[in-house]
């Protein structure tokens, strides 16, 4: 596609991304560091393709040590690596998932509480915010996380 390298402003635009992401996957050791040719370093515009997969692997959740770890598993060879990284992901994932899932029952019920609950007394959304430990007045059994 490129006949010739690129500077990092040209290399960074043609992954999409600003100048210090480069330098900041330089930094981590996701990205080489070219020797520099006169004023400038001259990269390989094949890089483009690391940075967009870099981009894409963080998209999916995966960290930069994640994303090291696959980068040197992107020959492909050692499946079971690559397997157990992703599937560590996953599972985070479906952690946050379950988290998020309890968050909305619990905040379904704050609203439906709030919405059948009197102006004579507290809204139960602010005052379950504004409980303290155990001592939570009217705490309701139902959105108390089970572990």
């Amino acid at each position: 596609m490129f006949d010739e390298l690129l500077t990092i402003g040209r290399l960074a635009r043609a992954a999409d991304v600003g100048v210090e992401t480069v330098r900041y996957y330089q930094q981590r050791k996701l990205l080489p560091v070219p020797t520099a040719r006169g004023a400038f370093r001259r990269y390989d515009p094949a890089l483009a393709d690391r940075i967009r997969f870099i981009k894409r692997a963080q998209e999916l959740g995966f960290s930069l040590d994640e994303v090291t770890q696959l980068l040197r598993l992107q020959d492909g060879v050692d499946r079971r690596a690559i397997r157990r990284i992703s599937s560590e992901r996953l599972a985070q994932i479906e952690t946050k998932l379950a988290d998020l899932k309890r968050m909305q029952r619990v905040l379904k019920h704050l609203v439906t509480a709030c919405e059948e609950t009197g102006t004579d007394r507290p809204c139960p959304i602010i005052e379950t915010l504004s409980a303290r430990g155990g001592d939570t007045p009217r705490r309701d059994p139902a959105i108390v996380r089970s572990n």
